[in-house]
C-alpha cells in the first residue's frame, strides 16, 4: 500500500497551495518538487480563493502569521485569506491540511487556529504531539514551536498517546499526524504506529512544514486513501531522513543534511518506501500488528 500511495503522486503530479512559513516556503516547495509535485504560494486576500480553485490540495500553515507589514497586510488579512481559501477548497472537495504550528505558544494563535477549525473542514491535521495535545485538551505548555520534552513519543507511552490521537481524530473528522521521534497517524478508527526517522532531522528547520506539505500531495494524489496517504507521507519523510543520515561526512553539518534530506525525497520511489518504512497498526491498548 505504500509504494501505491508514493507512486501516484508522481504519476499524477498534485498542484500544492502553500499558505505556509516563511521560514520554510522555499523548502515546502522543493520538497514538493523532489517527490514529484507542484507548488504554488500565494497570500494575498483578493487571490487566494481563485488559485485554490486551480489546485489538488491546500495546506494553511500557522507558522510566521505575520505578514509583510510593508506589502499592506496584518495578521488579521492573512488569516482571513486562510478562512477563504479553505472554504472554496471545501467547496470544491479540494483536501486541505492544516499544520498548527506553535500553536500553544500564544493566545493569538490558539484564538486564530480555533477559528480555523470552526470555518474550515480539514482533511488533515498534522502537527507535533504538543500542538495536538493543545489542539485536544487545551494544554498551553509549549517551547516555541517545538514539542515539550514530555511529548517525545516512544513505545512507553504510545498507549496515552494512541488514545489522544484517536480520540482527536474522531473529534475532528480529520486524519490526525502527530510526529516527532516516532510518529502517530489515525482515522479515528485505526491508528498507525511510524518508527522511521533520525535525530539529525531536529536540527533543520521546517521539516514539519515540509511534512505537512508532502501530506497534502499524497492525500491528493490518493483521495480515497486519506488515512494510507498521510501514512506513507510521514514514513517517507521519516525514511527519507535516515538516507540523508547515511551520506553525512565528518564535513557535513546541518545544512549539508538539509539537502541530502530533499535529494533523498527526489530519489525515494514507492519500492524503496515499502521497503523501508517501520509501520505497525496500534490499537488503544498498545497493542501492534503489521497488519496495513
Amino acid at each position: 500500500m505504500l509504494e501505491l500511495m508514493s507512486d501516484q503522486v508522481r504519476k499524477h503530479a498534485p498542484l500544492i497551495h502553500n499558505m505556509t512559513n516563511r521560514v520554510s516556503i522555499n523548502d515546502c516547495a522543493n520538497i514538493l518538487l523532489a517527490c514529484g509535485a507542484s507548488p504554488i504560494m500565494a497570500e494575498a486576500i483578493e487571490e487566494v480563493e481563485e488559485i485554490t480553485a486551480m489546485c489538488d490540495g491546500l495546506v494553511l500553515n500557522m507558522g510566521m502569521t505575520i505578514a509583510v507589514i510593508d506589502a499592506g497586510f496584518h495578521n488579521v488579512e492573512k488569516i482571513e485569506a486562510m478562512k477563504k481559501a479553505g472554504k472554496r477548497a471545501n467547496a470544491l472537495h479540494i483536501p486541505v491540511v492544516l499544520d498548527p504550528v506553535g500553536v500553544g505558544a500564544s493566545a493569538f494563535r490558539r484564538e486564530a487556529v480555533s477559528e480555523l477549525l470552526k470555518e474550515v473542514r480539514f482533511t488533515v491535521i498534522r502537527g507535533n504531539l504538543s500542538e495536538i495535545r493543545t489542539l485536544m485538551c487545551g494544554v498551553c505548555g509549549t517551547r516555541g514551536v517545538d514539542a515539550e520534552p514530555a511529548d517525545l513519543m516512544g513505545e512507553k507511552n504510545l498507549y496515552q498517546n494512541v488514545k489522544m490521537v484517536t480520540a482527536f481524530a474522531e473529534k475532528s473528522g480529520a486524519v490526525v499526524a502527530a510526529t516527532g521521534k516516532n510518529d502517530i497517524v489515525s482515522d479515528g478508527r485505526k491508528a498507525y504506529w511510524i518508527q522511521n526517522g533520525h535525530s539529525m532531522m531536529q536540527t533543520v528547520t521546517g521539516v514539519g512544514c515540509q511534512l505537512s506539505a508532502l501530506a497534502a500531495a499524497y492525500v491528493a494524489a490518493n483521495p480515497k486513501h486519506t488515512l494510507e496517504a498521510v501514512t506513507a507521507a510521514v514514513s517517507a519523510i521519516g525514511v527519507c531522513g535516515e538516507l540523508a543520515y547515511e551520506r553525512m561526512s565528518d564535513l557535513d553539518g546541518n545544512a549539508s543534511y538539509r539537502n541530502y534530506l530533499i535529494d533523498a525525497v527526489y530519489r525515494l520511489d514507492g519500492k524503496k518506501l515499502e521497503r523501508l518504512a517501520r509501520v505497525e497498526k496500534v490499537n488503544e491498548d498498545g497493542e501492534k500488528s503489521n497488519e496495513m
